[in-house]
């Protein structure tokens, strides 16, 4: 988990996503319990109450799930639950943003692609159209 914050995005979302990230790289699988809201709280020097928020919005998207007494855990399938939603962030908020980018220089999407391989391969060439 990383250990700070930024001020572009509310504190009780990066917990989330945090939570999320670690759903998403295997550190918690389905069915396992995650770190309790207090560990959290204290780990990052942060109130319970935006530990809490951060993770109601994981329990409303079906991601986690509480056992009364025991804590949260991980909901069957919230791995693809996550992916599904970061995939469609990620074409919203990256790839509509790269395509009207790329018109406005008058980039084709076969150059476009062709960047993404040359970046990939570790080198970038200046792409004319």
């Amino acid at each position: 988990m990383k250990a700070s914050f930024d001020d572009r995005q509310p504190i009780f979302q990066q917990i989330a996503e945090m939570i999320e990230d670690d759903i998403l790289n295997g550190t918690y699988k389905e069915g396992e319990r995650i770190i309790s809201v207090a560990q959290f709280a204290r780990t990052f020097q942060i109130n319970p109450a935006t530990v809490v928020k951060g993770i109601a919005l994981l329990v409303n998207e079906g991601i986690l799930y509480k056992k009364r007494g025991l804590g949260m855990f991980v909901a069957v399938d919230a791995r693809k639950i996550i992916m599904s939603k970061r995939r469609e962030r990620f074409y919203n908020e990256m790839v509509l943003n790269l395509l009207n980018e790329a018109e406005k220089l008058e980039l084709t999407t076969e150059d476009v692609i062709e960047m993404l391989k040359q970046k990939k391969n570790g080198s970038i060439d200046e792409c004319s159209s």
